[in-house]
């Protein structure tokens, strides 16, 4: 459940969004607000280094033409600039870090300093209610009563272990799923398509307390993903001078607002009455997230959640948990094709365990391989190429440059992942780097960072523990079952990324299975 609502800038999106007259209507318009808003106090601060850029628009329009993703664009300032340096977005100042010991300096050492999340566009709080969320909520009394429910009364390692259920019939539909469509299509198969379902069926269930039927998981998934595209980023986010021109999509954004909690409560709904009247339905389990939003109690507010608060945080468990782990199996099954050898040693190692009998969830405790493999998966493709954005609750400094509070404090996560400086050819898929003893990683990065495919310090994501037993479950049942290779056969494997709502493969992953059965 990392990276839950990222908003990861991206110059494709943006650059479908204006044109020359928008370019130089925003440079005119932003010169004379300059010119007139403009506080000498500004020119005291000593940011970190960066590219030079126009008056108010800064670096925008740069990151826009030059026709390359943003974390691309990133990473090609990281030569001239180092680990740190400033990026001027329109309205917004990011601080990129790709640096280890700056993170662990900043998240961990300073942690509660930077455990807020920046101002937003107030028209772009429409789906979180305003920031009320576990990720997206300001640090403060509402993130710690949200983070605290979630934590203790849903993700706890006892409460986890009452969905075991869910999550076995989850992976049988799952390979019969794989089967059903490998037969027909001569062993061929979609690998992002299944596992996301698959994760998000089990989410479902979780939250909303019911073993729902395929028509019903499909219209919630295809709600979820209408809300996702509505939130990707758009240059009034960075210049909200030009705002009057997406009024249109203000209004789409507030109609898919008003879909998503007409179509939600209804089920929320339902299983209020369930919980009224025990044994009334029964598809009812006896525990769901919903259980624990029904009465919260909120610090420095008198009343529990309203309706739209709860589509927001159902919304919120459901999406964040859901594209993560359906990546992370993608990218998971195209390495264990890439290295055949790899993908023997971890069927051997599952037959030596649990031999004729189908994984279960306990038997992975007994799997280092296993987790060598899925701590390789992670270091080499994190859900997201930055973590979710982090601000200052007062000005501070870092690296010798200050950090005021109105800036986004953005960390370039492969920088980290892939540091010569931290990793022996860290461009391999090796995971018998973590099987020899002689690397390792703390992924909460309090003993260091070296990976944080979950963030790390105060805002770590409270999912990390569900997100890595449904990755080893379900990685473990699939080549359990199946022989993966590539499709067509012999075709090498391309392993460029882009960004949707999370990193997926560039070119979305077929693969040939051949049953071991």
């Amino acid at each position: 459940m990392a990276s839950l609502l990222s908003l990861s800038f991206s110059s494709s999106s943006l650059s479908s969004y204006y044109h020359l007259f928008f370019t130089f209507l925003a440079f005119f318009l932003s010169a004379l607000i300059f010119f007139l808003t403009h506080k000498t106090k500004s020119k005291k601060l000593n940011l970190p280094p960066g590219p030079p850029g126009w008056p108010i628009v800064g670096n925008l329009f740069q990151v826009a033409n030059s026709g390359k993703p943003f974390f691309e664009y990133v990473d090609g300032l990281r030569p001239k600039y180092g680990p740190i340096f400033t990026l001027r977005m329109g309205t917004r100042t990011m601080i990129i870090l790709s640096d280890a010991k700056l993170v662990h300096e900043a998240l961990v050492e300073k942690g509660q300093l930077f455990a807020t999340r920046p101002r937003e566009n107030p028209t772009r709080n429409i789906f979180s209610c305003n920031k009320f969320t576990v990720n997206a909520a300001l640090y403060g009394p509402v993130w710690r009563s949200l983070r605290k429910n979630m934590v203790q009364n849903m993700l706890s390692s006892s409460r986890l272990r009452e969905f075991r259920q869910v999550r076995d019939t989850a992976m049988e539909k799952l390979i019969d799923r794989l089967r059903t469509e490998a037969k027909s299509n001569d062993g061929v198969v979609w690998v992002l398509k299944n596992a996301r379902f698959a994760v998000f069926c089990i989410l479902l269930s979780m939250c909303f307390g019911f073993e729902m039927d395929e028509e019903t998981n499909e219209k919630f998934d295809q709600v979820m993903k209408t809300v996702l595209i509505t939130l990707d980023p758009r240059i009034d986010d960075y210049l909200p001078i030009l705002s009057p021109f997406f009024s249109k999509q203000r209004k789409n954004a507030l109609e898919v607002r008003k879909q998503q909690i007409d179509f939600m409560v209804p089920h929320i709904e339902r299983r209020r009455k369930a919980l009224k009247n025990p044994g009334s339905d029964k598809t009812a389990t006896s525990f769901s997230y919903l259980d624990t939003l029904f009465n919260l109690e909120i610090e420095g507010r008198k009343s529990s959640p309203t309706d739209p608060e709860l589509v927001t945080l159902c919304s919120e468990f459901i999406n964040g948990g859901t594209d993560t782990t359906g990546t992370a199996i993608e990218w998971g099954i195209a390495q264990l094709i890439a290295n055949p050898l790899v993908q023997d040693k971890l069927y051997e190692e599952i037959k030596a365990v649990v031999g004729d009998r189908k994984v279960d969830e306990k038997d992975v405790e007994n799997m280092p391989y296993l987790h060598a493999v899925v701590k390789e998966l992670l270091r080499k493709h994190p859900p997201t190429y930055f973590s979710l954005t982090h601000a200052v609750i007062e000005p501070t400094t870092l690296a010798g440059y200050d950090v005021p509070t109105d800036v986004n404090v953005e960390i370039y996560l492969p920088g980290i992942s892939e540091d010569p400086k931290l990793w022996s050819n860290p461009s391999k898929f090796d995971p018998e780097r973590f099987v020899s003893g002689k690397e390792d990683a703390d992924m909460t990065g309090v003993t260091g960072v070296k990976m944080m495919p979950f963030g790390v310090g105060r805002r770590i994501c409270p999912g990390l523990s569900m997100a890595t037993v449904h990755v080893h479950l379900m990685l473990a049942r699939m080549v359990q079952e199946f022989e993966w290779s590539a499709y067509p056969p012999g075709n090498e494997l391309d392993f460029a990324g882009k960004l949707e709502f999370t990193v997926v493969m560039k070119n979305p992953l077929r693969a040939m299975v051949k049953s071991r059965v």
